[in-house]
């Protein structure tokens, strides 16, 4: 077994690091063993970890936790970007987030992390053209999670949505690989206007909490934006913009915002 869990941990260093937590976790807690076991122990990678927490949070009346399993199983099965995004996800959120102090917990707890993996699987869906059953998606990550992202937008991977309650992304929005967003952050239209009409996010944007982005602009990369802003312009690479409607009030502050999470703007 020691030898085993070795050669896991060299292909795959983080779904290692995340069992041996768990097994701590049992540990250090044995009335969670069950919770940790099925939700972690009892499955041989990563991708067989999110299917089931995908299919176990997301079944309903509706549709059992069967049908969503071999859902998911068919698109990490099929598309192996499925399982690299959500490894980066995971280290992102535990890089940047002081609340995680752990691997295993943006897993086990973190609706942003977990509705960020769901909305995956629904993109994949989309793109496969499945699009009624990643509408459904759509629909119960919104129900179960509070977050609504349409499964035409596409997000790249290192990506952390914080706390994530009230998350809105649009049907033709694009958010770029190792961006930051808080909650009540909104990527939306600005009438009812038709094509693509969704902000493009760069890499590397920090978005604070209840920040607006709205038409289809673009905001360049490693940019911030306050927290509560309007913005309704392209906002240069590098920059902070704030306000409402958001104005430039500055460089970013440093070279990567999204990884740092300084959201002070110096006056």
């Amino acid at each position: 077994m020691p030898e085993t869990r070795a050669k896991v941990a060299e292909v795959d260093p983080v779904w290692s690091h995340i069992c041996e937590e768990a097994r701590a976790a049992v540990r250090e807690e044995p009335i969670l063993g069950g919770l940790f076991h099925t939700g972690i122990l009892h499955h041989p990678t990563l991708e067989r970890a999110l299917a089931y927490r995908f299919s176990l949070k997301l079944a309903s009346g509706e549709m059992s936790e069967q049908i969503l399993r071999e859902i998911a199983d068919e698109a990490y099965a099929n598309d192996p970007y499925l399982g690299e995004a959500a490894r980066a996800d995971i280290v992102a959120v535990h890089d940047r987030d002081p609340a995680c102090h752990r691997f295993l917990q943006p897993l086990m707890f973190f609706k942003g992390y977990q509705a960020v993996q769901a909305y995956r699987i629904g993109h994949w869906l989309w793109t496969h053209g499945r699009r009624d059953l990643a509408y459904f998606v759509q629909m119960r990550v919104s129900e179960v999670f509070g977050v609504d992202i349409h499964p035409n937008a596409r997000i790249g991977k290192g990506v952390m949505i914080d706390h994530a309650h009230s998350v809105v992304i649009g049907e033709t929005a694009v958010v770029g690989d190792n961006v930051s967003m808080l909650h009540s952050v909104t990527l939306g239209g600005t009438g009812k206007e038709e094509g693509d009409r969704h902000p493009k996010i760069g890499d590397g944007v920090l978005i604070g909490a209840g920040a607006k982005v709205l038409g289809n602009i673009r905001v360049g990369n490693c940019s911030r934006i306050a927290a509560g802003s309007v913005v309704l312009h392209d906002v240069p690479p590098c920059k902070t913009v704030a306000g409402v409607p958001a104005r430039i009030v500055g460089d970013a502050g440093c070279d990567q915002p999204a990884l740092k999470m300084d959201q002070v703007i110096d006056e």
